[in-house]
């Protein structure tokens, strides 16, 4: 595994500036290459993920980034209706996205949501547990389909951001579930259907995906996070702190503000 780096800002607000400066930076770097037609972003959501894409809006850095060569993705989403307050898309939209297509910044067709559950209510309702399961795999192939057609077999990100909830969990990978310890390389996305945090149903990037990227961040502030920053950052691969399986190609990070990281720095 590569290196892990800590990093704690004073508070919540410069924890968001800085992680939205960050990626700000990084994307231009990648972009700077010569090589280099685009670059592309796994974002999260969660309270700390919808932040730092406020932060991106209001940053002085946004306009560092040629919006026209940046392709966003989402590392999970809730499998739910697309016009649902749950989806992580709708959270980031609101939060980013919107507001730089409409300025012309960006073209829609720029951001990879996650399938939405096209089902009615009737048929969620009265669906079966494979049923369900049925859609989620369709959804999830959807999704692998569209990262390899746009990134090749190999298909990776130049950088991902991920949340960490208070169990540890990352994506929408959670403590002592089986999505956790898929280690197929041909599997880069997957559906659960038991999800401990609500709503049950989700899709989420795979490890074997997940570790594919340059630049991997796990973020957490506030000292509910104190118990899984310390876990994740101290255990490698162990199945009760899911981010603990986190890696990366280049760097690797977890980043906090001083009540996230306080039992790391006692």
């Amino acid at each position: 595994m590569i290196g892990r780096e800590l990093i704690t800002y004073p508070d919540q607000r410069l924890f968001a500036e800085a992680v939205a400066a960050r990626t700000l930076l990084t994307m231009n770097e990648v972009l700077g290459s010569p090589d280099r037609e685009r670059v592309d972003v796994a974002v999260t959501g969660g309270s700390d993920g919808t932040a730092i894409l406020e932060a991106i809006g209001a940053s002085p850095l946004l306009d560092v980034v040629d919006w026209r060569r940046v392709h966003i993705w989402w590392g999970d989403e809730r499998f739910v209706p697309a016009d649902s307050d749950e989806r992580n898309e709708r959270q980031a939209r609101d939060a980013l996205f919107d507001r730089l297509v409409a300025g012309g910044r960006m073209d829609d067709a720029q951001i990879h949501a996650m399938p939405a559950d096209t089902r009615t209510e009737q048929e969620r309702a009265h669906a079966t547990k494979e049923e369900t399961r049925d859609a989620l795999r369709h959804a999830a192939a959807v999704y692998q389909s569209e990262l390899v057609g746009e990134l090749g077999q190999a298909a990776a990100m130049d950088v991902m951001m991920f949340g960490v909830g208070p169990d540890g969990h990352f994506a929408s990978l959670f403590p002592d579930h089986k999505e956790l310890l898929i280690d197929d390389p041909d599997i880069l996305v997957a559906g659960l259907d038991d999800s401990p945090k609500p709503p049950p149903t989700r899709l989420t990037f795979t490890v074997p995906m997940i570790t594919r990227t340059e630049y991997l961040w796990i973020c957490g502030s506030r000292a509910a996070k104190a118990d899984a920053m310390l876990g994740t950052f101290t255990h490698e691969r162990d199945p009760h702190w899911p981010a603990s399986f986190a890696d990366a190609r280049r760097q690797l990070l977890w980043i906090g503000d001083e009540a996230s990281t306080s039992r790391l720095r006692a």
